[in-house]
This record gives C-alpha cells, structure tokens and sequence, in this order.
C-alpha cells in the first residue's frame, strides 16, 4: 500500500509531555496516524518493531542515551525513506547539521507551522 492511500504514520519524538500531546493531537486530527515516543530510545525501539513510519517529528534536547539530532542521524541511516522534522528551543540549526532530508524550526512553534511542515514533508 502506497503513502497515498494509507495515513501517513508519524512518531512524535518528545520529552514534554504536554507538547507532545498537543502536537499528536493536531497530526491525529489532520488525518495522521500517531505514534508516541518521550525519549531518542523509545523511538528506536518502535522502529525497531514497526517498519512503516513515514516521518519523525523529534526535539533535541531529550533524557536518554541520545538527543534528537543523534537520533535523527541515526534514522537516516537506517530507515532512509524517514522524514525528519527537528526542533529545539535551546539550539539553532547553526549549532548542527541536518541530515539531508531534515527541516528545522525552532520551539515555541505554532501547531499549524507543525502541520504545514510535516504535511510539505510528506508530500515531496
């Protein structure tokens, strides 16, 4: 089944609980179907397990034995077709490179500016 006639599935990767639950919420009613991580080692785990994740909305500064950067290298080499969606309200994308397909937006964002770039990421 092709991206285009199933939901996009997208992990979102946060410590915060109450960001986290708002950002599921906006990409659950946009259609989107959720997954939930608080920390990089989470998220390897469900990848590990659920090989049908589309994109990845991840923080950087998180608890566990990596930050969202580590995590967003280490997607990028091992699932390729992932999507990346990084944020941090402590660093700027100066501070660190990207993985290529990657988008960067710094925290506090918008929710619609969450949706716009997760769906413009889905989309190319």
């Amino acid at each position: 089944m092709s991206l285009d006639e199933r939901p996009a599935v997208v992990m979102v990767v946060e410590d915060e609980a109450l960001i986290r639950m708002d950002a599921v919420y906006v990409l659950e009613a946009e259609g989107h179907t959720v997954l939930e991580a608080e920390s990089a080692d989470a998220a390897l785990e469900i990848l590990h397990h659920q090989s049908d994740v589309d994109l990845i909305v991840t923080d950087v500064r998180m608890p566990g034995s990596m930050d969202g950067l580590g995590l967003a290298r280490i997607v990028t080499e091992r699932w390729p077709n992932v999507r990346i969606v990084v944020t941090s309200g402590f660093v700027s994308p100066s501070a660190f490179e990207l993985p290529e397909k990657a988008k960067f937006f710094p925290k506090p964002y918008r929710l619609e500016q969450l949706v716009k770039s997760v769906n413009d990421l889905l989309a190319a």
